[in-house]
């Protein structure tokens, strides 16, 4: 389960409320490392530097700043006009997005589980670093909370959206309704998922067609979805015209294919 300093335990004001975070970044070093199915890696970064680490959304997420050639500690970057820039004279590193799935301030550690969706640099760091090693980690810089203590609640999305999700799960309270759908290239990677929340879990092989079985409830409630780009772009259209509100819906494009480190929200979500 979460800690209570990951995710809200109080009913904010609206549905929806974006809370922003000053800009951190942090020296962490890689503590453990467990294949928790063939397309997971889940690691524990840790270390001093994590101490007054916050996310308060479920889906919010940190940039991984993978190690450089010929340095103990990568560059991290630093604002400049508001922007994080690294500022050093030498070959950006690699960064990448990753949902913080649990922090113990108590232990000042991080969990983070890599979906080994794509050949690159990151899942070699993630299959392959020695413990010990020195990793950098941005952010988070704004968080959206949805309001967990809604009727219902929706959440769909491929490998890369199960950490989201089960952070979600772990949130959201007894009396709530969690309906849940996710789109899997292998079955070996499925999780026995629990919540205080009664849910419907479900592993399928096409999440549009999926969303075209379904009814949206009554009462207020909220959709989710995370995924490949093209996918959640389709996704999004099917729920739109089932009737859900763009204001209580967030899909988001968490990979494209082709495409090195992306991250789009597809539509706005009012606060």
């Amino acid at each position: 389960m979460n800690s209570p300093s990951l995710a809200s335990r109080t009913r904010p004001a609206s549905v929806v409320e974006r809370v922003r975070h000053p800009f951190r970044a942090r020296h962490v070093k890689l503590l453990e490392r467990e294949q928790s199915s063939p397309g997971f890696v889940r690691l524990t970064l840790g270390g001093p530097e994590l101490e007054g680490f916050v996310s308060a959304g479920f889906d919010d997420h940190v940039k991984l700043i993978l190690p450089q050639t010929g340095r103990e500690q990568p560059a991290l970057p630093v604002l400049v006009n508001g922007r994080p820039t690294f500022v050093e004279e030498e070959p950006r590193p690699t960064l990448r997005d990753y949902t913080p799935l649990h922090y113990d301030a108590g232990k000042q550690t991080l969990t983070v589980d890599f979906a080994l969706h794509d050949a690159g640099p990151a899942t070699e760091w993630a299959l392959l670093a020695p413990l010990g090693q020195w990793v950098g980690l941005a952010g988070p810089r704004g968080s959206l909370v949805i309001d967990s203590g809604l009727r219902w609640h929706w959440l769909f999305g491929d490998e890369t959206a199960m950490p989201a999700i089960e952070r979600r799960l772990a949130e959201l309270p007894a009396g709530s309704h969690a309906l849940v759908r996710v789109q899997l290239r292998n079955p070996a990677d499925q999780r026995a998922w629990s919540s205080a929340a009664q849910l419907d879990c479900a592993w399928v092989d096409s999440l549009t067609e999926a969303v075209q079985t379904l009814e949206l409830p009554s009462g207020e409630g909220y959709v989710w979805a995370a995924g490949e780009h093209s996918s959640m772009a389709e996704l999004r259209r099917l729920l739109l015209a089932k009737g859900a509100s763009p204001k209580h819906m967030r899909v988001a494009s968490y990979w494209k294919l082709g495409t090195a480190d992306h991250h789009e929200e597809l539509g706005e979500t009012p606060a």
